[in-house]
């Protein structure tokens, strides 16, 4: 019977990823309450399947490490086992009823999702076991142990990494002192430190009622989805939101950070802290991006840099907003002796797209793209879960989807060059360099 269930629930999935966007023909209507302790919950009826997926977010990622590496560990060392279960019997709960459980951790947030089919015999037992999982972890000392020789590991393997060295050299001058600065895994002296009280205390402090958002996609009716958002998330105590994240201030002068590595290729990174989340400008700086390195083998970066010159494969430049000023970035792999000359181009390309704007032909194409690819961000319920509780955590209007497509098509030029302007300041902007014998500019 199990069996039987388990297929059933991959034929499901399967069958989601084959209709795709026949499910959603506009964009979900929201709805939106709080639970008894506090959780603010987000839920849209999808009936078309006979499966529900669920996506809780907390603000305790490594924006809150009081020790670097305390948040990723925290997260990831939920499910080792509650006061009820240990790893293995949490395994066979969820794998009994075809069930999916995953956690994961990133700067402004700590996730836990659920995937589940609804018939009554599946979905309560996967329920309980996520609500156990949520508010009773034991974080067992072998599982701490485990995970943190895993996480040595990994911050060894980075040092052999010119992109990720590139990336935490970028952080660090970028953002300074802020928490922005530090990466999830944090560093060998931290993770070495991190002890089982320190989880305990984390998950205390900021696994809470008042500091959850709850979103749940599904064929679940609204007093069903009431009652899943109390059963996940009731047991746990209210206590309070996290307090805001320091602000990111604005750089005050250029930096330059050149790395040696052992390679024939020079990885470069260029920018700057940049944009919050709910900022107006976004839709301006999105779109405008769009053109200037965010659309691949037809944007001006690929043109100046890879179709003129052929000084890199592909380069691109992305604005990555978060609760506070997240960052702006550009970036590409040449060459040792092209370094010089692909980072001259690379800045000159953004200082004229600055200036002058893009085109009305180019602005047209980007709308276009941008609005004709919308529907596939909600073609599955896993997406829609994803951007509604991307719109709670950060308290964006519940119409944000709805109203989308006509913010995009609304750009023009002259507000491009505004937002641009506004935002970035070429002559402040952190470079990085990692390669063999880079020369920068």
């Amino acid at each position: 019977m199990l069996n039987r269930e388990f297929r059933l629930f991959h034929w499901i999935v399967a069958a989601l990823l084959l209709v795709g966007s026949g499910l959603v023909h506009a964009s979900p209507e929201i709805q939106h309450w709080q639970t008894g302790n506090g959780a603010r919950v987000y839920y849209v009826p999808a009936p078309e399947l006979p499966m529900v997926d669920i996506r809780i977010i907390f603000d305790a990622a490594w924006a809150r490490d009081e020790i670097p590496g305390q948040a990723l560990m925290t997260n990831a060392l939920l499910e080792e086992g509650t006061a009820k279960m240990n790893a293995d019997a949490i395994a066979d709960a969820f794998a009994a009823v075809g069930a999916h459980f995953s956690t994961s951790s990133h700067q402004d947030m700590s996730v836990v999702s659920l995937r589940s089919l609804t018939k009554a015999e599946l979905l309560g037992p996967a329920v309980a076991t996520a609500a156990q999982i949520i508010s009773q972890p034991t974080f067992p000392k072998q599982a701490l142990e485990r995970e943190r020789k895993r996480l040595l590991i990994a911050l060894q393997g980075k040092k052999q990494s010119p992109g990720a060295i590139a990336d935490d050299a970028f952080f660090a001058a970028a953002y300074g002192e802020h928490p922005y600065a530090t990466d999830a895994s944090g560093t060998e002296e931290s993770v070495k430190k991190i002890k089982r009280k320190h989880l305990v205390e984390h998950h205390q402090r900021y696994y809470v009622g008042n500091n959850a958002i709850i979103a749940i996609v599904g064929a679940v009716d609204r007093s069903q989805a009431e009652r899943l958002a109390e059963t996940l998330l009731g047991s746990l105590p209210a206590g309070a939101a996290a307090p805001p994240i320091p602000k990111a201030e604005p750089l005050e002068g250029a930096k330059l950070i050149k790395k040696d590595f052992p390679s024939s290729q020079t990885h470069l990174l260029v920018g700057q802290p940049a944009i919050k989340r709910g900022d107006d400008d976004y839709f301006p700086l999105f779109v405008g991006n769009h053109i200037l390195g965010g659309s691949g083998l037809v944007s001006r970066l690929s043109e100046e840099i890879r179709d003129k010159r052929g000084l890199a494969y592909s380069t691109y430049s992305y604005f990555s907003p978060m609760r506070q000023r997240g960052p702006f970035r550009m970036g590409l792999q040449t060459r040792n002796d092209q370094a010089g000359e692909a980072l001259r181009i690379l800045k000159q390309t953004l200082v004229e797209f600055m200036k002058n704007g893009p085109t009305e032909d180019e602005l047209e194409a980007a709308k276009k793209n941008i609005t004709g690819g919308f529907a596939l961000n909600l073609d599955s319920n896993s997406k829609i879960v994803e951007n509604i509780a991307m719109i709670g955590f950060y308290e964006l209007p519940l119409d944000y989807l709805d109203t989308y497509t006509d913010k995009v098509d609304g750009v023009t030029v002259e507000q491009i060059k505004q937002a641009f302007a506004r935002h970035l300041q070429p002559d402040n902007m952190v470079t990085v360099m990692v390669g063999g014998e880079a020369e920068g500019s």
